[in-house]
């Protein structure tokens, strides 16, 4: 089965330069790579660096396996929304996936369930693929039922066809490396929840069991642990936030994937 790995690379890096490094840094990975892995890669670069990201995957090796992401969408596709960016105009670049709902945006920019579910509607009308991101603040006793109201929440007034569409990642936020009360996830523990949302689907959604999205976990992905998460038959891939900006720690998580 086929494993997708997304590095969302978040506000950075800094310069283009830097950026066109650890694309580079890649591609000669991919170079001396001796076997054909079933594996996709998605990069996620800031939007200043879309374009620019999308003409050096189509001019290199990884134009055999990557594909172009955006970290985030506006609600609307015209309109006066100052400094924001349509479906339309990440279509025009190559985008394929939209990043929406992650935890920084939710909790960092109060993004509720509503306006996310109003991005990811925008992002199936422009026939665009979302990676939407779920997942709890805290581990505690009211953790699965936070994540079960915010999955309907989320996925409301969609179809089963286009619920289908999506990839899930779930990203608990006290696992995230960012966090400095992180501690890290297992794999055991990120299926539990996998599950949960999977009821949640196919039976307050009434989602049949063929059309459940595919699921990637996201927080504190290394490459010590990649291999732990990807080796779960119900995890997809995998989300990488700030190690997919370092270029030797990602291409490690690549070589473990």
């Amino acid at each position: 089965m086929k494993k997708y790995i997304v590095a969302n690379w978040k506000m950075a890096p800094q310069t283009l330069a830097e950026a066109e490094d650890i694309l580079d840094y890649i591609d000669e990975h991919l170079k001396s790579e001796s076997e054909n892995k079933e594996r996709s890669l998605i990069i996620c670069p800031p939007f200043v660096f879309l374009e620019d990201v999308s003409k050096m995957l189509r001019t290199s090796r990884l134009a055999q396996q990557a594909e172009l992401g955006a970290q985030d969408i506006a609600l609307t596709d015209s309109g006066a929304w100052t400094g924001e960016v349509s479906g339309p105009m990440l279509k025009r670049l190559g985008v394929k996936y939209v990043i929406v709902g992650h935890s920084e945006r939710r909790w960092k920019m109060s993004e509720s369930d509503e306006t996310v579910n109003k991005k990811l509607k925008t992002i199936l009308v422009n026939e665009l693929t979302p990676i939407v991101c779920v997942g709890e603040k805290e581990k505690n006793s009211e953790s699965q039922e936070f994540l079960k109201q915010q999955i309907e929440n989320t996925f409301t007034g969609l179809s089963a066809d286009e619920m289908g569409k999506c990839f899930i990642a779930y990203e608990p936020v006290w696992a995230i490396s960012s966090n400095p009360e992180a501690h890290p996830d297992t794999p055991e523990s990120a299926l539990k929840s996998i599950k949960i949302i999977q009821e949640v689907l196919t039976v307050n959604c009434k989602l049949e069991t063929r059309n459940l999205p595919s699921f990637l976990y996201g927080g504190s992905v290394t490459a010590k642990n990649v291999k732990d998460f990807l080796s779960v038959d119900q995890i997809s891939g995998v989300l990488v936030g700030g190690a997919s900006i370092e270029k030797e720690e990602f291409v490690q998580i690549l070589e473990n994937s």
